[in-house]
């Protein structure tokens, strides 16, 4: 189930305080609307609180265009709640908008709203519950919605600026390891009307399906995502841009992913939702490059691998690797047993690979040191973060194993649960090769999109960071290495405090074990710019950008001073390109 379960809510009368003025509706709709429609009223402050995430709340306000689908919508997501242990509230009362209301939701579900439909208020709610923890999902023409709201825009991913007629499309299925698309195929055909968008939003989520534009007309992107889902400071987010007609609600295909979309925002199945890009396939089918070491092989259907028998390992034997990112998809079947296996030398002797390079475990129980995200038999996972973290057999999950020298990161669906360096003068991580284990019978472990980045040197590397409008150097005050301690901007002198390491992770580290934080993971114009223990949250993670500006990926927002004098203070504000927000290595 989604989480603590909470009675159902009792009906209320309308009053939106809306922003704009009320529209007449023709009478066949506004029955359409009370027939699926139940007005939620507020839990007080103390028990929104403590009950929370077993209730979705489905939103379908309207003030453009209406889509005949949105009573369809509203009751198959009322039937995905019945069969799957949550309880559903819809509305198209905007002032269910309310801090305390909001609280007793695990998501909110825009379900092809369109137009301006919550005033400033309503919108300052809604910002702090996603931020907070809660989960946004957005269907169709939520892309079609609150136009003047820039934090709306970054949560959906992008805008609609067109469409052509419905008709037939090809859909690419990116990640089949998400719970809303892992159970279809590579592609997809369907039927349904395909968005344009008015910007690509593959640099800001993780895209989860995209539209092969040569198998229909009027597609106008090129690279064209149409699913995706990212993280959103405390919070979660899932956009699809299916969902037009009345006939995707009877689809099962469809309303399987709607489910997976809705379980991923409240916190109910997990997922490595971060931006991806630049990764190079080593397996999405084809095993070519890749060699059987050991008994036992590897079974491939569908675009997985499914291991048989061992104790074996199939290894790229194609290419070694120094410093890379490595993801992939696995999922076990029961108290199974496997493991991948990065940084041995060219070998057909799987024991041997053992012996000289690192396994990070992938099991279900054992020992912490050889349990699921252990560096086998050396170091133990954080579990704690591993169990916030993990998809139990059955489910889908996605290690990042992040290799920089001899420092060896482990991210499971997103979060960092094991950081371990190697000092033993027999093994080395900084050239090897990768496999994955089949562990023996009974042993049954699927992988898929095994792919890989390599890293040509630290990305951003080590070093000052210059103010292109001031010349000094972002710093930390005092010198201090303190949590909470203020960065700001002070005259170049190249100490310690001045010294900021650019991670293929996406951070910016300072002392070696500090990282540029955006305080109490903020999102909005001003909030500041601290150091804090690194830890893997998003609002730690920098993206560089060619024009020299760095964007915080929590907030997508840039990094900014105030000023240009000694102690001007680091803070992120939305990005302009100015001066004050272009920064220079040296």
């Amino acid at each position: 189930m989604l989480r603590h379960l909470i009675p159902a809510a009792l009906g209320r009368t309308a009053g939106n305080g809306r922003k704009t003025s009320a529209r007449r509706l023709p009478a066949v709709a506004v029955a359409a609307i009370t027939a699926a429609t139940t007005m939620i009223p507020a839990l007080p402050a103390q028990a929104a609180t403590t009950q929370a995430a077993s209730k979705v709340l489905v939103f379908s306000e309207t003030a453009g265009f209406r889509h005949d689908s949105i009573p369809t919508g509203i009751q198959a997501i009322r039937d995905l709640g019945a069969a799957n242990d949550f309880t559903v509230d819809a509305t198209e009362d905007s002032s269910a908008f309310t801090t305390a209301n909001l609280a007793q939701y695990g998501a909110v579900v825009f379900l092809n709203t369109t137009g301006d439909v919550l005033d400033d208020s309503q919108q300052a709610a809604f910002q702090a519950y996603v931020d907070g923890g809660g989960g946004a999902v957005g269907v169709h023409s939520a892309a079609d919605t609150e136009y003047n709201w820039p934090y709306y825009g970054q949560l959906m991913g992008a805008w609609f600026a067109s469409h052509p007629a419905i008709q037939q499309a090809t859909v690419r299925n990116e990640d089949r390891a998400h719970a809303a698309t892992a159970h279809l195929g590579p592609t997809w055909s369907r039927t349904d009307e395909w968005y344009n968008f008015r910007a690509n939003p593959r640099p800001n989520v993780r895209v989860l399906q995209s539209l092969d534009e040569a198998s229909y007309s009027g597609g106008s992107m090129g690279d064209h995502p149409i699913t995706w889902c990212r993280p959103q400071a405390a919070g979660r987010a899932f956009y699809t841009g299916l969902g037009h007609t009345r006939e995707s609600y009877a689809d099962p295909n469809f309303r399987t992913l709607l489910l997976g979309g809705i379980r991923y925002a409240a916190k109910a199945t997990n997922a490595d939702c971060r931006p991806e890009t630049g990764y190079t396939t080593l397996y999405n089918g084809s095993t070519t490059g890749w060699s059987q070491a050991g008994p036992g092989s590897f079974a491939n259907s569908d675009a997985t691998l499914t291991s048989q028998g061992g104790m074996g390992m199939l290894w790229y034997s194609a290419k070694e690797f120094g410093s890379y990112s490595l993801k992939l998809d696995w999922r076990l079947t029961g108290d199974s047993n496997s493991g991948v296996i990065v940084g041995f030398p060219a070998t057909g002797d799987p024991a041997t690979a053992l012996a000289t390079g690192y396994e990070v475990q992938i099991d279900a129980t054992d020992s912490p040191d050889r349990t699921t995200g252990a560096i086998y038999g050396v170091k133990s996972a954080d579990l704690a973060a591993r169990d916030a973290a993990l998809n139990p057999p059955g489910q889908w999950n996605t290690y990042e194993l992040l290799v920089e020298g001899e420092r060896l990161q482990v991210f499971l669906n997103g979060s960092r649960i094991n950081d371990f360096t190697n000092a033993d003068p027999a093994r080395s991580l900084q050239q090897g090769y990768i496999g994955i284990q089949n562990h023996g019978s009974g042993d049954v472990v699927s992988f898929r999109n095994i792919r890989v980045k390599e890293l040509t040197g630290t990305p951003g590397g080590t070093g000052a960071l210059r103010g292109a409008g001031s010349n000094r150097c972002l710093d930390v005050s005092g010198a201090s290495q303190a949590n909470g301690a203020q960065v700001q901007l002070w005259d170049c002198h190249g100490q310690a405090n001045q010294q900021w390491t650019a991670t293929s992770a996406g951070e910016l580290r300072v002392y070696g074990n500090k990282c540029l934080d955006v305080n109490g993971g903020g999102t909005a114009d001003g909030s500041t710019v601290i150091i804090w223990s690194c830890n893997g949250q998003n609002n730690q993670k920098w993206r560089h950008n060619a024009d020299g500006t760095i964007t915080a990926v929590g907030a997508n927002k840039c990094l900014d001073v105030n000023g240009t004098a000694n102690g001007a203070r680091a803070r992120i504000w939305t990005c302009t390109g100015g001066a004050n927000q272009r920064w220079t290595r040296g």
